[in-house]
């Protein structure tokens, strides 16, 4: 393999522009195609972004023999048939998140990747943040002690329209696995396990979806994680990780965030300022590209046991809710 990774990007929406805007501060990766279900916007977007190859189908993408590397970018239920495609034509995926509908489709995506021998992870690009790395540095140092509780929340009110993906049942609509799932990760960040009780609430609006949820996660020896999220309520976008001996707290944007401020039993608050090099999604495709040139099927950042598990709470949360999506 070349020191420079080969990207292809399946989609051509929102997070595939940032995705693509990432790749161009990285030295040692390219985007080399663009694969869309129509020509014309695969064209479009290689032509903003510089992609020299320009699919008018996704087959054709996954099937381009120069590709080391394909990002899924495409509406939640698409992932899993997205990043098998490209497991089985030989690429590697780094698959937007949630990472599926369901754990079921997790596990099927995972299986596959396994029998190809073929890299894959889920795209949290938050967890490789600096900011972020310097918290789990905290913690790892265990500079509050025990972490014995979170609070997160990720929420923002979009105008309202039934055919859009946020509030469409077949597009997996809903806070939850839109925004939600950047709570249950950094939940299950600083746990490192997943929940053994979880309670929740949440407001379904005409269409059926979470418009605004909170709920709680319950983990062995009373360590409890306090989140929220929604497509329709403004929220302060924050974490704050208590601990038996001080707090960790993730300012407003945390998913997209550079400040933190450590506060220590007895100690002055520490404030740590780590600016994002390009956007912030280059640092998910430097890592999965180190992981893809070191010959790794997964990334210890973000492995594929906690993908399930992230699911799984998922999928439990929404049970109580009795969210079902058509394609379930």
């Amino acid at each position: 393999m070349a020191d420079r990774i080969r990207w292809g990007i399946i989609g051509c929406g929102n997070i595939s522009h940032k995705f693509a805007e990432g790749l161009r501060v990285l030295e040692d990766a390219e985007l080399l195609a663009v694969g869309s279900r129509t020509q014309e916007k695969a064209d479009a977007f290689g032509a903003e972004f510089g992609a020299p190859r320009c699919y008018g189908s996704y087959e054709a993408l996954a099937n381009d023999p120069d590709l080391d590397a394909v990002y899924v970018g495409t509406p939640h239920p698409m992932h899993k048939g997205n990043s098998i495609l490209c497991l089985r034509a030989g690429k590697a995926v780094l698959c937007e998140k949630p990472f599926a509908i369901n754990r079921r489709e997790a596990e099927e995506v995972i299986k596959v990747a396994r029998e190809e021998k073929r890299f894959l992870m889920e795209a949290m690009w938050t967890r490789f943040l600096p900011i972020i790395v310097k918290v789990r540095e905290w913690l790892k140092e265990g500079r509050i002690g025990e972490p014995r509780m979170i609070q997160a929340d990720f929420g923002f009110r979009a105008g309202y329209d039934e055919e859009s993906r946020l509030f469409s049942p077949h597009f997996g609509g809903g806070g939850l696995l839109d925004v939600g799932v950047y709570c249950v990760s950094m939940a299950s960040m600083v746990f490192e396990t997943p929940p053994q009780k979880i309670s929740g609430l949440a407001h379904l609006g005409d269409t059926g979806v979470d418009e605004q949820a909170a709920y709680v996660l319950g983990y062995s020896g009373g360590r409890l994680a306090l989140l929220s999220s929604a497509v329709r309520t403004n929220t302060p976008h924050e974490v704050t990780i208590m601990g038996t001996d001080g707090m960790i707290r993730v300012h407003s944007m945390f998913w997209c965030g550079t400040r933190a401020t450590l506060t220590e039993s007895g100690h002055d608050p520490i404030d740590a300022e780590l600016p994002l090099l390009g956007n912030g999604y280059n640092y998910e495709a430097a890592a999965a590209g180190q992981c893809i040139r070191e010959g790794k099927l997964e990334c210890e950042t973000m492995p594929l046991y906690e993908t399930l598990e992230i699911m799984d709470t998922l999928d439990r949360i929404r049970a109580q809710w009795g969210l079902k999506y058509p394609m379930e």
